[in-house]
């Protein structure tokens, strides 16, 4: 059967029209260092508890998975007791099917029409898409030469705009860029002046270096306060979706309203609650890539590159009159890095000592043809 339907023959919202599906570039080469992902592959012994529960959980694929999961939820708490000490009930941790669902789940709640979502730029670039999609009014603040966001600033922009969300990103994506919880805090009493929540988000946040706190420390003394984090970076299971969120109990409960019914397959919750059993095997390659991380930053400038400061497991750097040329040199040989940020810097991912060795080693040809 021959198709002949196009978008513009179908009802698609006006606002939608003329906009692509998210996507990074997903290429098969030799090095791939675009997605932040951990390069090390789950353990033998953890994938087969893994597949063992998953297995368990298969039996029962007849009936519904359990709607509220808080047996994972209780796990999830218990690892961010171990992690930054924080201390949460299972009621105050939410989970879905990445970071990204559970960012959807928040703007769902709290966003919608005649609402305004508030970040600061550049930063990740799915926040417009969450506010697109929920029909909330997306606005960005500015972040400094150093990507930091200056206090008196950000007060501003909430006074100015009166968002229901305000989005903060520590460590910061694309430039990694970790936040002061001053800042925070900062942000969180204007914030609660016009009525508003505040999520920061901590994707990168096990890749945070010696000495930078996690705004989990502020739950206790802010209900309109979440800080989300997922599996998929330090844990080593983009594959398996999970992401989660600490809150208060109320916080979580707007999420519940908005969440589709049993949206956290039995297979999920038992894979997850499996790998946080191996949580400190899942982490340990944290170390060596903070470490790798260092070094980067450190190669680059001395190549005379401009390097942000990173707490995450991705370097920015520039930078380029023509970045895109940069990346393809790159691609053109064998090494896929992220083309993202702000105009003339591009940004790779930590990989293995091996794979970092081949990008430095590519990157240098790059800029020797210009």
């Amino acid at each position: 059967m021959t198709e002949t339907t196009t978008l513009a023959d179908l009802p698609l919202r006006e606002d939608l029209r003329g906009e692509h599906p998210y996507g990074a570039p997903q290429l098969h080469v030799p090095v791939v260092l675009n997605v932040n992902e951990n390069p090390y592959p789950v353990a033998p012994d953890v994938v087969a508890d893994i597949a063992a529960a998953v297995a368990q959980a298969a039996v029962g694929l007849n009936r519904y998975p359990d709607r509220e999961f808080l047996d994972l939820r209780a796990d999830l708490a218990t690892f961010l007791r171990t992690e930054s000490g924080a201390e949460l009930a299972p009621e105050q941790v939410w989970a879905a099917n990445g970071s990204n669902e559970v960012m959807l789940h928040v703007l769902q709640a709290f966003g919608g029409p005649g609402r305004t979502a508030l970040s600061f730029a550049p930063t990740y670039s799915m926040y417009p898409e969450y506010a697109r999609d929920t029909l909330t009014t997306w606005v960005t603040g500015r972040r400094e030469d150093d990507f930091t966001v200056d206090v008196d600033h950000a007060r501003e922009q909430v006074r100015r705009h009166r968002p229901s969300v305000v989005l903060l990103t520590s460590p910061n994506n694309p430039t990694g860029t970790a936040l002061p919880l001053a800042t925070v805090e900062a942000v969180l009493e204007e914030v609660s002046a016009v009525g508003g929540v505040v999520v920061v988000d901590e994707a990168y946040g096990e890749f945070r270096r010696a000495g930078v706190p996690s705004a989990l420390e502020l739950l206790p003394r802010h209900g309109n306060l979440a800080v989300s984090r997922t599996m998929s970076k330090a844990f080593s299971l983009a594959g398996a979706r999970v992401g989660y969120l600490a809150a208060s109990r109320a916080f979580v409960d707007a999420l519940r309203i908005v969440r589709l019914p049993y949206h956290l397959s039995a297979v999920t919750q038992a894979a997850a609650r499996a790998a946080l059993k191996h949580s400190a095997a899942l982490l340990s390659t944290v170390d060596e890539l903070r470490t790798r991380r260092d070094e980067t930053v450190v190669w680059l400038r001395e190549k005379g590159f401009d390097v942000a400061e990173s707490d995450a497991n991705f370097v920015l750097f520039g930078r380029f009159a023509d970045r895109h040329s940069v990346w393809q040199g790159l691609l053109d040989r064998g090494v896929l890095i992220r083309e993202t940020g702000p105009a003339g810097w591009l940004r790779v991912s930590i990989g293995t000592a091996e794979e970092m060795q081949q990008f430095r080693t590519a990157l240098q040809e790059v800029v020797a043809e210009k």
